[in-house]
């Protein structure tokens, strides 16, 4: 009897053939990459991460910024306990400094910067400015993470054509759009309350809040006749489990997808939809 080998592709053979396969646009690229998640070459997290550096190239400054309105920022002639104080409250280890305008940024002041502080004798601000950064509003998320990288800095001062500021950014926000939300040592996905507002004035919330819980703190007015959580009421609406940084606008509030796997929503961020804030009713 003739044996035959088995001609079968190996695994290193279909891996290497998912790979080499070159996409014509990013189009193909991506379904390339859900093809090698589908066939078990690329997990759920790395297929998110490379999803969100592609996308970074796409997404401009203006669209992940603070705004200029929600900025921390110092004057220079505040007295020190003043500062000390803001540093206490707000918890932030970086902080604009201006002089009288929130257009005239002079420098940085580093939290960690008042470890040296020996006393507050002939506390002067300025000779503890670190220089600011400035770029437009229009440069690209992947662009300004290289350059965070070649730097070393880790804030920049938005500002738009006509050099007015209108907003800041920190490599900490250009990360989040890439792997997703970083929590600081109080993680919110451990924490007791299920609905923060984040420094941005977007609110965090976990998907399984309540229905109930989510119309008494925001005033609105969704059904619970179909689903009781927050996290229900997006699966509802979109009859599927969402990716991470998916967005879904309902009733006037725009949810943006902080994280979520392939079988479960965790965390959301929700803001009033763009629509909806330029409707003057």
């Amino acid at each position: 009897m003739d044996i035959h080998p088995d001609t079968r592709p190996s695994f290193f053979e279909r891996l290497s053939s998912l790979l080499l396969r070159e996409p014509e646009d990013r189009e193909q690229l991506i379904k390339l990459l859900h093809s090698a998640h589908e066939r078990n070459l690329l997990d759920a997290d790395a297929l998110s991460i490379t999803e969100g550096a592609l996308a970074a190239s796409e997404i401009s400054v203006s669209d992940v910024m603070v705004p200029r309105a929600q900025m921390e920022v110092i004057d220079i002639d505040d007295p020190l306990d003043k500062i000390i104080a803001l540093l206490n409250r707000t918890g932030h280890s970086r902080f604009p400094v201006i002089d009288g305008d929130r257009d005239q940024v002079i420098g940085l002041l580093l939290a960690k910067d008042f470890l040296r502080l020996q006393s507050a004798d002939k506390f002067n601000l300025r000779n503890w400015l670190r220089p600011a950064v400035f770029i437009p509003e229009s440069k690209r998320l992947n662009v300004l993470l290289r350059e965070f990288r070649v730097s070393h800095n880790h804030m920049a001062v938005v500002v738009d054509e006509y050099a007015g500021v209108c907003g800041l950014i920190t490599i900490e926000d250009v990360l989040e759009q890439i792997v997703g939300d970083i929590e600081d040592e109080y993680d919110f996905d451990e924490a007791e309350d299920t609905i923060r507002l984040d420094q941005s004035g977007r609110y965090r919330v976990k998907a399984q809040t309540t229905i109930e819980d989510f119309n008494a703190l925001l005033g609105t007015h969704f059904g619970n006749e179909e689903c009781n959580t927050v996290g229900g009421l997006i699966l509802h609406h979109l009859g599927r489990v969402p990716k991470r940084n998916e967005a879904v606008d309902l009733d006037g509030l725009h949810f943006h997808v902080l994280r979520a796997d392939s079988r479960r929503l965790y965390t959301l961020s929700v803001s009033v939809a763009p629509d909806a804030a330029d409707d003057p009713s």
